[in-house]
């Protein structure tokens, strides 16, 4: 019964799609660095804090879908609809982050470059990293008897948001308009569509059963 809901997970990979296909500069390209950014340091280690990005989303959206299912719905609608307009924007706004020449043959040095390597300097503005993870922490104000994995995914969110300044990934403009994208989007998911939603449901439920008896 939850593996259903589980498959909605799919659509995100799939429109991810456009990610690759925008990731350039056909289009002309801007700067949104300031002197905020320039002061903030290069912190190589901080690449696990990037790269847990992956596990964390996977594994908090299946942890919400088995026991927060309200929650799940949510996080899932504002992340479609959050990215879809992150890759608008990318199409006729597209921004690029200068990165630093990273030397040394440490792990965390080799990780830099391979995600260099990976993922080139634009589709910056806004950030989807600090979009997803910003959703989850959403999400989980919801887990007041759960304190620990309330505290684990706010711990995550927030090093991975905070990672994506250190490895150079994103400017702090990226961040904040991710932020508030997320928050809006979020509040109009919670309060526009899913309560809408349920008010059809119910509304559907009354008709049947009026029908039902209505046949007797």
């Amino acid at each position: 019964m939850n593996l259903l809901p589980l498959s909605l997970l799919l659509i995100i990979p799939a429109i991810n799609v456009s990610y690759g296909l925008l990731n350039n500069t056909i289009r002309g390209c801007h700067s949104l660095v300031t002197s905020l950014d320039m002061a903030i340091p290069f912190i190589k280690e901080f690449i696990i804090a990037y790269w847990m990005w992956f596990p964390f989303m996977f594994v908090s959206l299946v942890y919400l879908c088995f026991n927060y299912r309200n929650s799940y719905y949510k996080c899932v609608i504002t992340m479609v609809i959050g990215m879809i307009t992150c890759y608008i924007i990318y199409f006729f706004f597209q921004t690029m982050v200068p990165r630093p020449v990273v030397s040394g043959n440490d792990i965390f040095s080799r990780a830099v470059r391979f995600t260099y390597s990976w993922d080139k300097p634009f589709n910056c503005f806004p950030s989807i990293h600090v979009l997803a993870s910003y959703i989850i922490m959403m999400a989980s104000r919801k887990l007041d008897k759960k304190p620990f994995i309330k505290f684990a995914m706010n711990f995550i969110g927030i090093s991975v948001i905070v990672s994506t300044q250190f490895v150079k990934q994103h400017v702090i403009l990226d961040m904040i308009f991710a932020i508030l994208l997320a928050e809006i989007i979020y509040r109009f998911v919670a309060g526009f569509i899913l309560e809408r939603g349920l008010i059809w449901k119910k509304k559907l439920c009354w008709w049947l059963t009026m029908k039902k008896k209505l046949e007797t």
